[in-house]
Order: C-alpha cells, then structure tokens, then sequence
C-alpha cells in the first residue's frame, strides 16, 4: 500500500479516446489556460496512438494539428518502438529514425524509454558501434550496463574495462546480461578468489543463499567450504546450531553465526530462548560477545509483546543499544507496564530520537506514572505544537479539544500562470488527461527539476487545479509542506463517500482517511500485493466482501472503478469493526496487515489505545493507523470548522468479548 506501492497504468490503447474524455470531465484547467485548449489535437493523438500497432501507420502522413500537438514526440516514439520490434539485421532507417531522435530529445523524457528500447535492440542484434554511440551511463539499468561491457569487448575498447566490471561483479543478484563480460574477465584471471568471496559474502547478506552457494562453487574447496556452512545456518538455523552447540571445537564465522541466530530468533523464538545458555557456552562468549545474540532474541519477543523480551534486554552491552533497540525496549517496557524502564531506555536515545514528537509524548506518560504532574504537563504541550497521532494523544492526556494548526500555502497567480505554461509541465498535463499517469509523472518530475524553489511551491496549487491530488500532496511532502489542510486534503470522491457511509454505518471522514492513506486518491492505484482502487482492495476480498452484503460480484477491473471500490472498502472495514467488538484501531490495523494479524496482536488484558498502537510490530502498520487517526481529525476539522474531540483516546483495547470494550473513534 501507499507508500510502498508502485502505480498501475489504467489505460490499454483501445480505451485511450474513453479515458481521456471521462478524465478531462473531472480535472480542472491549468492556470490561466482555455478550457480545452487542445481538445481536437489530443483526439487526434489518442486515434493515432491507439492504431500503433496496426500496420501500415508509419506511412501515414499526419495531419498539421497532431504534428503540432505537445504530445506527438510521443506518438513518434511510440512508431519507433513498434518498428523496432520488427527490425532485423544490421543498421538501417529504423535505427536511423531512432537515433535522430534521441538527438532532438536528448534527456527529455520521451528519449528515456526509446533509448532503453533502442539500445536493447541493438544489443540483440549485436550492433555494437551504434550501441556504444547511443550508450547514455546516466540512464542505464543493469542490463544495458552489462551489454555495453559486451560492446567494448566485442570493438577492443577495453581500457579500464577490468575495474568497470569488478564493480558491477560484486552485485548480491544474478545479472545474466554480464555473462559474456564475466567470461572475459575469467579468462584474465581477473575474477579472483578475493572477489568471488566478495559477492558471495553480499549475497548471503541479504540472504540469496542460493545464488551464494552457485558463486561459491567456483571457489576452491577449502575456500569454499565457510561460504556453504553460512548459507546453511541461513536456510536451517535451528539444525546447525545444534550442531555447533554439540562440537565446540568446530570452526564457524561470527558473523555468519550470528546470522543464522538472528534468523532463528524471527523464525522460532522458543527455540532461541532454549539455545542461548548453551550455545554462549559451547562457543565460550563473553558477555560482550553474546550481547548481539540476547538482543536478537529480546528484538523477537519484544515483537511477540512477550514480557521475557525485557529479561533479554538486560543482557544487552550498552553499546549495542541504538536507537531502534532503545525504542523496542521502550516499547516492552510500556506493555509491560514498568515505566521506570521505559524512561531510563527514552533518556539513552539520541538527541533527535528522544526529542521527537513520539518520545516526548512518551517521556509525559512516564513523567504522568511518576507523580510528575507539571513535568508531564509541560511536555504534553510541546508535543500539542506537532500536527500528528502524538498530539491527539496528548491533548487527550490534558483533556483539551484540539485544532490542527493550519498553514496556507500562498497562491501566487503570476508565477502559477507561468509555470503552467512550461513545455514539460503542459506535456504533464496533457498526458494525464490521456490516462498516461505514469509518463504523466516522468515529464512533471523533468519540469519540477528545473524551476525555482518559489516556482516549486506553486507546482503544489498547480497539481491541485488539475485535479491531480497525488502528485499535489506528493509534491507537498518533497518540500515538507504539510499543514495547508484545504489543499492536501481534499474530498473529490463525496458521492461514492457519502453512499458508502450510509451503507457501513461508518463516519464519511474515516473513508476518506483510509483512502487517503491507501491510494493518495489514485483510483488506479495497484499495491505490490495486487490490491487495487482508492481504498486499495484485494479481487478476493472485494469479492467475498461482496457475498457478505449481497452486493454484485466485482471483477478484477470494477475495482478502479471508485462508488465499486469505495462500497466495498466500507463494508469490508465495517465487517473488521464488528468482528473486533467495535474497537476502531484494531480494525484498521486488520485493514493494512490482514484481520488474522490484529487478532495475534490483541493483549490478554485491557490495556491503554496508545500503549497498544505503539507496539504494533509491524512498522508499516503502525505508521498506517497513526496517520489514518490523524487524518480521521483534520478532515473532522474541515467538515465543521470546530475543535476536535480528542477524549475518546482514553479508550482502552481489549481482548474479544471483553463487555467494556469501547470503540477508539
């Protein structure tokens, strides 16, 4: 889900012409522009873009007004490309056509994805002189890299070619593309044992065992053999260890033991907690030594909410202790109730740790617990300053409705007339209304880049005018631009809100906090997971959420269809209310993380709102439920202007069942 979630393109050539008529309906006009200004031309680049594929298009001879249009280059490429595909055989016009015009483009973005077409083309075809003209290293990936080491073997340009392709070697993945460069450099003798353990050693820390082992198999045997006992205490920690615990005189690298422990303290915590002891002794640690090992198991338990995390955090030298192990003690501390540990772990954070909005609000709850009322106050109204989870929190604590703190972003017509006028920042536009957002995005981030840092703010009101909402509020955040709540919070889906609401019983501003937080308002919007729409919802679910309300069985495509995914987003967040008693924060943590994990989650006994959604272990989940809250306030605030309610956080979570259960919104 947002953010951590890569954007899908909603928009196949034979629907172009629908979606950007639908689109240009729903997305306002740049400043100063005519209505439509290019309504005639943009029908005509959606007809010949559409018809690409077709033979016979290139010979076309097209018409004035398209050749004029801002977004013919793309057209143009979009020939090329398809010419490519058919080309065959050594240089010719096609490669011709391409050339020139990288040339007249240069870094725009239209050249971006031809070149990688182009130049991958050419390497197929193994046209090297073309490739290594056309060969732009600041826009290569991977495989383009690799093919031009190819290039340069293949033409005998070879000078400093060893240290070029060592660097790309030690890469932790498979690189397929560099085979012929790695040949080269195994037959200078080049590939030393040296560098082989070098990449095996990356592969095995980001835990690619098998692509380790298959590196590691050119090495000799006794240089081997190190190599393949690591992968194994990665892919069978629990067994090896056992064994290294049973032979105490064999031979084992601390850091790879220390990696298959740490994978075994994730994957088995019971199992670790009943291997310390003896493997600290097998091994002859000192405490030093076996610090890293109690901190490993503490981590998993503190995960776990399980109150023995704290007995293993005693363990732990000081200087292993940073800020993410403080805050996890922290954490363990607060389930477990002793505050006195929780403020000793706040003060050994750093500076900017411990002064965060998070660790105030905390460091007031410890000075609360230990009969520091004015102590507590005071740091209750420093974190009051900061528009977040934290501060609804602490104006609970103080018993105070709180206001956002409202800032507007100053509106300059002059400098937004003129950016709007900006080549890029036309073809951006022009390119949205054409569903084409991810090209859309390329040609706004080209323009963006090259303005100034006033002429950069107004891009926020421009986005906004367009009725682009995600790249607004994402401009915004680039330029840590977040209290205009008018402008980032806006509420373009009402009608499939409003409907939604009446039919979940749910309050219209949480909808909007979840599809804010979900999709930043991208009914496109496709999650790494294969969810989809504003409110970021999986085909299964949607559909089983559908039997339940007897609503009709959604296809995968309804899902972008927004009153189809809002309806059912509700009512899937309505059915997580209900299956946890009512208890809003669960719910939306079951909502981000699946309903089977909140249920994990849940204490044995009541326990505080804040200490429960501060030991969420997921930090994605956890930073999902504290925005989705806040949001929940700002967009209350704008609905009727008045001081937000902020005394139902002393709610407390429950188990289910539990008859004082009391909802957290």
């Amino acid at each position: 889900m947002f953010p951590g979630a890569k954007w899908h393109l909603f928009g196949r050539a034979v629907l172009l012409v629908y979606a950007c008529l639908v689109i240009g309906t729903g997305v306002a006009d740049a400043a100063d522009a005519p209505r439509d200004r290019y309504e005639r031309e943009r029908e005509l680049f959606l007809d010949a873009y559409a018809r690409v594929d077709q033979t016979g298009q290139a010979a076309r001879t097209d018409a004035e007004a398209l050749r004029s249009y801002p977004l013919y280059p793309y057209l143009q490429a979009a020939r090329i490309r398809r010419a490519l595909a058919d080309a065959a055989g050594p240089l010719g016009a096609v490669d011709e056509r391409a050339a020139q015009f990288l040339r007249d483009h240069e870094r725009e973005p239209v050249a971006r994805s031809l070149r990688q077409v182009w130049l991958t083309s050419l390497a197929e075809r193994r046209q090297w002189s073309a490739f290594l003209e056309g060969y732009d290293e600041d826009e290569a990936d991977n495989a383009l890299r690799c093919h031009s080491y190819t290039a340069r073997i293949e033409l005998g340009r070879t000078a400093d070619l060893e240290s070029d392709i060592a660097a790309r070697w030690l890469t932790p993945r498979s690189l397929p593309d560099c085979e012929r460069a790695f040949e080269w450099m195994r037959a200078r003798g080049a590939l030393t044992p040296e560098l082989i353990e070098q990449r095996v050693k990356r592969a095995l820390e980001e835990n690619n065992t098998g692509f380790a082992r298959q590196i590691a198999a050119t090495l000799p045997q006794e240089r081997r053999a190190p190599w393949l006992q690591w992968a194994a205490l990665l892919e069978q920690p629990q067994r090896q260890i056992d064994a290294l615990i049973a032979a105490p005189a064999t031979r084992v690298d601390p850091q790879a033991l220390l990696a298959g422990w740490q994978r075994l303290a994730r994957r088995d915590r019971e199992a670790a907690a009943a291997r310390l002891d003896a493997l600290i002794r097998a091994r002859k640690l000192s405490a030093q030594e076996a610090s890293p090992y109690a901190l490993a198991l503490a981590l998993g338990l503190a995960w776990d909410r399980r109150s023995e995390s704290l007995q293993y955090f005693e363990r732990v030298q000081p200087a292993d202790l940073d800020d993410y192990a403080l805050e996890w003690q922290a954490r363990a501390a607060l389930w477990a109730g002793d505050w006195a540990l929780a403020g000793k772990s706040i003060a050994a954070m750093s500076t900017a740790q411990r002064e965060s909005a998070r660790w105030r609000y905390w460091a007031a709850r410890v000075a609360e617990q230990s009969n520091d009322p004015q102590l507590a106050r005071q740091l209750y109204e420093s974190v009051l300053i900061d528009d977040n989870f934290y501060s609804i929190m602490a104006a609970a604590r103080l018993g105070r409705p709180l206001v956002p703190h409202a800032e507007k972003l100053v509106r300059d017509e002059v400098e937004l007339k003129q950016i709007g006028h900006l080549p890029a920042l036309v073809r951006a536009r022009e390119l949205l209304l054409c569903d084409l957002r991810t090209l859309a995005g390329a040609e706004w981030a080209y323009g963006y880049q090259a303005l100034s840092e006033e002429a950069r703010r107004q891009t926020v009101h421009l986005a906004a005018s367009w009725g682009w909402h995600y790249q607004a509020i994402a401009t915004a955040a680039r330029q840590r631009i977040f209290n205009d709540y008018e402008l980032l919070y806006p509420r373009p889906y009402d009608r499939e809100v409003a409907a939604a609401a009446r039919l979940s019983r749910l309050p219209g501003e949480l909808i909007y906090s979840v599809m804010r937080q979900e999709s930043l308002y991208q009914a496109e919007a496709v999650s790494s997971a294969g969810a989809r729409g504003l409110l970021q919802m999986l085909p299964e679910t949607a559909r089983r959420t559908a039997r339940r309300w007897k609503r009709p069985q959604p296809r995968t495509a309804d899902l972008f269809e927004p009153h189809t995914n809002v309806t059912l987003g509700a009512a899937h967040l309505r059915d997580l209310v209900d299956r946890f008693d009512g208890q809003t924060v669960v719910a939306l943590a079951g909502y981000n993380a699946g309903p089977g994990a909140s249920q994990r989650w849940l204490p044995g006994q009541s326990i505080d709102t804040d200490v429960w959604v501060e030991n969420i272990p997921y930090n994605e989940t956890r930073s999902y439920v504290q925005r989705i809250l806040w949001h929940s306030v700002v967009f209350g605030w704008l609905s009727d202007g008045r001081p937000q309610k902020a005394d139902t956080w002393h709610a407390r979570v429950v188990p289910l069942g539990d008859t004082t259960a009391v909802g957290s919104l």
